[in-house]
């Protein structure tokens, strides 16, 4: 039996290896989480590939076809995004050659515009309408800042690349050793909380599974119905601009991404009414998605009340980036988990009191 000396110096050991792995592991451990994240959704998914249970903790074709899926679906759009935003890119550079040059004149529906009409038009000539006046508003660009942030946005680029190359290859992991992963944290949560850390961790896991799949729901609604409202107003290819709004949809309020540069796009061609009323329409969309759909799918799946839920999408967004939509509500189903017990414990207190 070890002494009280050798538990406290193995214990004091213990936590300055694990402050030591956690200060070198530091940077990756958002894309640690995301991988976990990731793995907890497509779980059952991966559950259903496996041909036989004894394949669990060696390389299969379903661990590496799903997690290839998963990169395609997510690289996919934002490759296609990425290179419509290097045409626009040409076309704008274009478009600055042959303002130095004459100018840019105003569109006609600026001067139509009530109330402001003409002193919106009066801006633009200031700003654009002669060749003069378009080299100084666009000087900046002679300073080597475009360069600059040309440089940055590349380099941001390539390090988020290789941080979801990293993502993929941990999710990779995970569903090779989940099994074995799973029944680990089972068991430290019995050994350190008894049986109810194993509810809270299942609690737990399933108010992840619940953001995701109501993240997911969320977006494919609004991608369909902003799909039909980009067709009605007659913007070109609006399926495909429907699923990228269902892409962007995914993460609250970030569809309007998409659908106001869709309304700019319906007013710079002097459709007035169809941009003002697809913008609206956006917006009382995600309003009612965001505020009232999404946490009710949240949170009726773990039992988590309305407004908890909705104070944990928006304060783990706050407080985590992105990576706070599954954190937040996570978070808030374990604590009403912890806090529904703590009453239960005080009821059959006062309860067992009076038979003493």
């Amino acid at each position: 039996m070890p002494n009280n000396l050798e538990v406290r110096a193995r214990l004091i050991a213990s936590l300055f290896l694990l402050s030591l792995g956690a200060w070198v592991l530091h940077s990756f451990l958002p894309l640690l989480a995301w991988a976990v994240v990731l793995a907890i959704a497509t779980w059952p998914v991966y559950q259903r590939l496996l041909v036989t249970p004894e394949l669990h903790g060696k390389v299969t074709w379903g661990a590496v076809g799903l997690t290839l899926l998963i990169g395609a679906i997510i690289l996919a759009p934002l490759g296609y995004g990425l290179s419509r935003l290097l045409q626009e890119a040409q076309s704008l550079g274009q478009l600055l050659t042959n303002a130095q040059n004459s100018g840019i004149p105003p569109p006609v529906w600026l001067g139509t515009l009530p109330i402001i009409g003409s002193w919106a038009k009066e801006i633009w000539l200031n700003a654009l309408g002669s060749p003069e006046a378009a080299n100084e508003s666009l000087h900046w660009l002679s300073t080597g800042s475009a360069v600059t942030y040309t440089k940055e946005f590349a380099s941001q680029l390539l390090h988020r690349f290789f941080g979801f190359l990293t993502i993929l290859l941990v999710l990779f992991f995970v569903y090779q050793h989940g099994d074995g992963l799973g029944r680990q944290v089972l068991a430290s949560s019995r050994k350190l909380f008894g049986e109810t850390g194993i509810r809270y961790t299942l609690h737990a896991t399933a108010a992840v599974r619940a953001t995701v799949n109501g993240m997911v729901l969320i977006g494919l609604g609004k991608g369909l119905l902003l799909g039909m409202g980009y067709a009605l107003a007659g913007l070109s290819n609006p399926a495909i601009l429907g699923a990228l709004t269902g892409i962007f949809a995914m993460i609250p309020y970030a569809a309007k991404l998409i659908f106001g540069t869709c309304a700019l796009v319906l007013v710079a061609k002097g459709h007035m009414a169809a941009g003002v009323g697809l913008f609206a329409y956006g917006m009382i969309l995600t309003l009612v998605a965001d505020n009232y759909v999404r946490p009710a799918l949240i949170g009726g799946a773990v039992r988590l009340p309305f407004i908890w839920t909705l104070l944990g999408i928006f304060g783990g967004m706050e407080t985590f980036g992105l990576l706070g939509l599954f954190l937040g509500p996570t978070l808030m189903a374990v604590l009403m988990s912890i806090w529904r017990d703590w009453l239960e414990d005080v009821n059959q207190t006062k309860e067992a009191g009076p038979n003493k």
